[in-house]
């Protein structure tokens, strides 16, 4: 089984950070994961833009009860109807979680993501007890999926 890696973050950031989180995006297909994120704009749209474009699955975990919402970026929306409610699931269903920028909804994911003892790496994001700081795209996802290709 793939191995799922999930990108959190916010809706509103910066340019740069958008960036980054595509390099994480692309970085996380290259070594065969599927991307999981919110589905929507923002850090979640940029880093499945990044997955897309290295030939990788991505898989949204929407707020609303349209999978129409999702991203243009996204292969499988879910669409949950919850709000807010659908960061537990993000959180259940990913094996380990990069966290770029973001506010409540992203300190919400990893506060989940920690309680389940699920790996979290962090770009200038949230600066708590168990988000593994990270400087580069390449340092996040080498921390939480290694150097190597994941196999199936």
């Amino acid at each position: 089984m793939k191995r799922v890696i999930g990108v959190i973050g916010g809706r509103r950031v910066s340019g740069e950070l958008l960036r980054v989180a595509e390099e994480v995006g692309r970085l996380i297909a290259e070594r065969g994961a599927v991307l999981l994120c919110g589905g929507l704009g923002g850090v979640m749209e940029a880093a499945a833009r990044g997955a897309k474009a290295s030939g990788g699955l991505t898989v949204g975990i929407l707020p609303q009860d349209d999978r129409g919402c999702a991203n243009p970026f996204i292969d499988i929306p879910v669409a949950t109807g919850l709000g807010m409610g659908r960061n537990v699931i993000i959180a259940r269903t990913g094996d380990a979680f990069v966290a770029i920028g973001g506010e409540y909804g992203t300190l919400s994911e990893i506060a989940f993501a920690l309680q389940l003892g699920k790996p979290v790496a962090g770009i200038n994001t949230w600066d708590i007890e168990g988000v593994m700081k990270a400087e580069s795209a390449e340092e996040a996802v080498r921390k939480v999926v290694g150097d190597f290709r994941i196999e199936d």
